[in-house]
């Protein structure tokens, strides 16, 4: 008997403890923050924009993907701060047979410079920067680089190398992507660091006085997210998401990896233009192909190693626009600096051009393996157009994907104007979708 008391015992004090562990109906659950966020990406689909108006716009950016061997492509378009249309065309991976949908992230190259832009301009708006603030030399923000050949570098401004007038030379080409040379000049076992690319930069004489004429540098946006990382206190990617990219709804952009093995969820594959490969940037000796482990794609931070969908990157444009429905996480003031070009030929803040008699932005970038296009208008149709394949023509190849996309639009009979898919995602009735697809 004694036994069986003590067996009921156990019993009961185990139902006790079960008890009093439940879960409460009064307790909440905490989630972490990403847990609860509204994902563009994960919301919409092609679906969506299975639209009888837009089937003569697919048509033409289809057979000119076919004529330019274009494997995947994305089209976001908005209209007044509203998504109006979201969609993927071909390939996200060819091979693995996965279409490209909407929510498929890319590299964007150089329109990475746009987020770094706006990163400063946050720190302006913080109070912790000015436009104006030295770069260089003792007093400078970098001053741990002591080893300048040039003593004009010390006259760099964070504007100088905003807008390209930092008089960086090229004399030894885009160290940026040369760093297997790099390795080989300055006899480096390992892949140089951003500090020693710029370190590098630094040991060469300045083509012309900072605030000269404009010159397309990679390595001065590399310099500036070393500007974020040194003024805020953290990772340059850390800052941009925590800052800048989160506040203004965009959650799925990151820096890139380098290799296909390491991509992140939802991104594509890319297909460079040449077969013939490059000498591996990781000091190994290997040929690789230049979009996986030729060119070190993470190490050009902001410069052009972010990834994106079209859609978050119109999100992003739609929060620095000063238009009143999308509220700006940047101010006025400088939202209006980004685009106050001074001098003809210079390149507005973070964008490659700005057309003040149309109030017209534009925002390139291409390497191997993808292409960036974004087109913010002060009125009318704004776009965000991305490939996961580049051409041979390079940097000039941009320019016929603005033509091609305002052609391609031209053949819509009308828009959309009753929805806004940055804030709701229609229910997409199944018999409408079937008789939408049966329209010629």
């Amino acid at each position: 008997m004694r036994r069986y008391a003590i067996l009921l015992a156990g019993i009961l004090f185990i139902g006790v403890i079960i008890f009093l562990c439940r879960p409460s109906s009064h307790t909440p659950i905490v989630c972490e923050e990403e847990d609860v966020r509204y994902r563009l990406n994960d919301s919409l689909s092609n679906a969506i924009s299975d639209l009888p108006t837009t089937q003569k716009m697919e048509q033409y950016i289809e057979r000119w993907m076919s004529r330019n061997n274009i494997r995947g492509a994305s089209l976001a378009v908005m209209k007044d701060e509203q998504l109006i249309y979201c969609k993927g065309f071909g390939w996200a991976d060819k091979e693995m047979e996965q279409p490209a949908e909407v929510g498929h992230i890319y590299r964007i190259a150089s329109a990475s410079k746009l987020i770094t832009a706006v990163g400063i301009m946050k720190l302006c708006d913080q109070g912790r920067l000015t436009l104006d603030s030295k770069v260089f030399g003792a007093d400078g923000i970098l001053s741990q680089f002591t080893e300048i050949k040039d003593k004009r570098s010390e006259n760099i401004t964070v504007r100088h190398l905003l807008n390209h007038t930092s008089g960086f030379s090229r004399l030894k080409g885009d160290p940026m992507f040369r760093i297997a040379d790099i390795m080989e000049w300055e006899e480096m076992d390992t892949t140089p660091t951003a500090d020693e690319l710029i370190s590098f930069q630094l040991g060469l004489r300045l083509r012309c006085e900072p605030g000269g004429m404009a010159q397309y540098s990679n390595i001065g946006y590399l310099v500036l997210s070393r500007v974020i990382e040194q003024i805020s206190g953290m990772n340059y990617e850390e800052f941009l998401q925590t800052n800048v990219l989160w506040p203004a709804g965009c959650y799925d952009m990151h820096i890139a990896r380098n290799y296909y093995e390491e991509r992140y969820p939802m991104e594509v594959k890319y297909y460079g233009h040449d077969s013939e490969g490059i000498v591996s940037y990781d000091g190994s000796g290997k040929m690789r192909p230049r979009e996986y482990g030729g060119n070190d794609i993470r190490g050009l931070q902001g410069a052009g190693a972010w990834v994106s969908s079209a859609v978050e990157l119109l999100r992003l444009v739609a929060s620095i626009d000063g238009k009143p429905d999308v509220p700006d996480i940047l101010s006025a003031e400088s939202i209006a600096e980004m685009k106050d070009i001074k001098r003809k030929g210079d390149f507005a803040l973070g964008w490659a051009r700005y057309t003040p008699s149309s109030g017209t932005l534009i925002r390139t970038g291409t390497m191997s393996g993808t292409c960036a296009y974004i087109e913010d208008t002060a009125e009318g149709i704004s776009y965000a157009f991305l490939t996961n394949t580049s051409n041979y023509r390079g940097a000039t190849f941009t320019n016929s994907i603005g033509r091609m996309v305002h052609a391609a639009m031209d053949r819509v009979t009308e828009w959309p104007n009753d929805r806004n898919l940055f804030v709701a995602v229609p229910h997409i009735d199944s018999e409408a979708k079937a008789d939408s697809t049966n329209i010629d």
